[in-house]
């Protein structure tokens, strides 16, 4: 996908990065990463394209392996038949001195993301998602078995995959439905069994004054569960919890404990219960949370007390 650099510096110039809608070239954020906000910015160029925001690098060259790294990712998917949208990606220097990325995707309808049709679908075609997704997720593991060296690790979350032609008004699957994965940027990926992401690039983003703590913690843990599968189902079930639809958790242990004991049996994964799913929720969300809450007293920091800028864009409220 071509990518207008230019574009992407004048937007850059104007960003207000408390209130992106009132930037001197207005944006809507789509959504918030870890270490990434997502624009869909308004300009002839780039817009009906998902911009995903990277202030993280430092040089050069952490750059240009990552650009490598999220090209090769994006071929390993699409090598085990799970499509991923057109993409691109740009970098560049901004006045102020400091290198930004974008991963750049073409813009998916809103109502084909997994956590909003999960809204629009009935229960039986909801299942019948969540299925069409433990399948996608079985090609990652089953090369993963197939090739350890060369593991994938991703994030199956409901809300990381789009329905390709779904059609609200019919609030239901679409005949032969096919997904696309789009969390991409976050390339996690082994050689010869070391993963090629640079851990650090995930504390970049982090409270400075709680750097030492996260890196002894969380970090082989963030690192790890994408590349268990377990875990990732454990996630992607939990995640209807964040996404309000709760109901539907008893439901899709039910589903996957009898994927597992069925065609998914060769993963020898053991049987997952309700209980396993609302208390991994729970730890997570409060790990969240108060990661949130740091992040934006570091943001107080950097502009009362050190007098610095603060490159990252955050959330507000999040709805748990």
């Amino acid at each position: 996908m071509n990518v207008d650099l230019e574009a992407l510096k004048a937007f850059e110039r104007g960003l207000d990065a408390d209130r992106p809608e009132e930037s001197r070239i207005p944006a809507r954020v789509l959504g918030y990463g870890e270490i990434s906000t997502i624009f869909e910015i308004d300009s002839d160029s780039c817009r009906d394209l998902a911009c995903k925001r990277m202030p993280i690098f430092n040089t050069q060259a952490e750059i240009t392996r990552y650009e490598e790294l999220y090209n090769r990712y994006n071929a390993a998917l699409a090598g085990i038949r799970i499509e991923v949208p057109r993409y691109g990606f740009a970098w560049f220097v901004s006045d102020g001195g400091r290198t930004i990325a974008y991963d750049i995707q073409e813009k998916l309808p809103p109502e084909s993301i997994g956590n909003r049709a999960i809204h629009i679908l009935d229960t039986e075609n909801v299942r019948a998602l969540f299925k069409l997704v433990l399948h996608q997720l079985t090609r990652v593991w089953s090369f993963n078995k197939a090739y350890p060296d060369r593991a994938l690790g991703i994030d199956g979350q409901i809300s990381n995959w789009a329905i390709i032609g779904f059609d609200p008004a019919g609030k239901k699957l679409p005949a032969n439905c096919r997904l696309l994965y789009f969390d991409t940027s976050t390339p996690l990926m082994k050689e010869g069994g070391i993963e090629q992401l640079d851990p650090e690039l995930f504390l970049r983003s982090a409270p400075s004054f709680m750097l030492w703590l996260i890196r002894w913690l969380f970090l082989k843990d963030v690192m790890t569960r994408y590349y268990d599968e377990r875990l990732v189902t454990i996630d992607l079930i939990a995640n209807f919890y964040k996404e309000q639809r709760p109901e539907m958790v008893p439901l899709l242990v039910q589903d996957a404990n009898e994927f597992f004991a069925g065609e998914g049996k060769e993963l020898g994964i053991r049987p997952l219960s309700e209980k396993e799913i609302k208390s991994y929720y729970s730890e997570d969300a409060i790990i969240w949370r108060v990661f949130l809450a740091l992040r934006k007293f570091d943001r107080w920091l950097h502009r009362n007390v050190y007098h610095k800028p603060y490159v990252y864009i955050l959330p507000g409220k999040i709805k748990r």
